[in-house]
């Protein structure tokens, strides 16, 4: 069966992408379309925070995209031996904490040692932050997205632990998502199932699928990567069939597999 996965894909040298392998191990063609487009902000003054971990307690990391940013800082400045002779271990004596696994994956390829990659959602994370930190620490840093839920913020600014946040990455719509959307409904016709990768894909998707979907829509297998995408989703009305018990890709085919079954 077809599979529409709302969702960026995976960069090219990581190989194909685990959504899509995953699927076709459980027998269904899967497709990406991109919803979402990002352009990186504000990288003085996160490369000028990241050379000095002394003022800060730790890193808080909840998307790949501030990975990606702090990346570029690094490449930009030419400072990545500076940064790895001295400056990823004073990072390393502290907590470095993420949500999902691809994110943990990228921190460590900065040299850098990821918390939390179990956690799954902000929620979580937040909870094991609050387990691990006391509010005398010194302020974590927590490079975001200008589409931030403030479900992290709110629980340790309100437990009195210290956070200091910078928008490094805008979000907005994906400049081809309706063209891309009419292109694969024209050719590949209605999917079986339709999988939300975040809050921001529900907003800019799904008036586009109801009208090219029409009456089919109620058939469809709607699918969530994780319970805050999948709010957004009932909070629209949608019948949401499957939620991956983890947001990875073994999970999430494994919900859609047993959904469409």
């Amino acid at each position: 069966m077809h599979v529409l996965l709302l969702k960026e894909p995976r960069d090219e040298e990581s190989g194909p992408d685990p959504y899509i392998r995953e699927l076709a191990s459980h027998g269904h063609k899967a497709t990406l379309i991109p919803v979402l487009s990002f352009k990186l902000v504000s990288l003085n003054t996160l490369s000028d925070k990241l050379f000095q971990p002394e003022v800060h307690g730790g890193l808080i990391f909840t998307s790949p995209r501030a990975v990606e940013a702090v990346r570029m800082c690094l490449e930009a400045e030419e400072r990545r031996d500076e940064w790895s002779s001295s400056v990823k271990d004073k990072w390393n004596s502290k907590s470095i904490y993420v949500v999902g696994k691809s994110t943990a994956t990228l921190v460590r390829s900065l040299g850098l040692n990821p918390l939390g990659e179990d956690t799954g959602t902000a929620d979580v994370l937040s909870r094991l932050i609050l387990e691990r930190e006391d509010t005398n620490i010194l302020p974590l840093f927590f490079p975001c997205g200008s589409i931030k839920r403030e479900v992290l913020p709110t629980a340790l600014r309100g437990n009195g632990v210290p956070l200091e946040t910078l928008t490094v990455y805008q979000t907005a719509e994906h400049p081809e998502l309706e063209k891309n959307l009419k292109n694969y409904f024209t050719e590949q016709g209605t999917p079986a199932s339709i999988a939300f990768f975040s809050p921001s894909g529900v907003t800019f998707c799904l008036e586009v699928v109801r009208r090219l979907s029409g009456e089919q829509l109620t058939q469809m297998k709607f699918a969530a990567i994780g319970p805050t995408t999948q709010e957004a989703m009932a909070a629209e009305g949608l019948c949401v069939s499957c939620t991956a018990d983890k947001p990875t890709a073994e999970h999430l085919a494994a919900a859609i597999a047993k959904a469409l079954q």
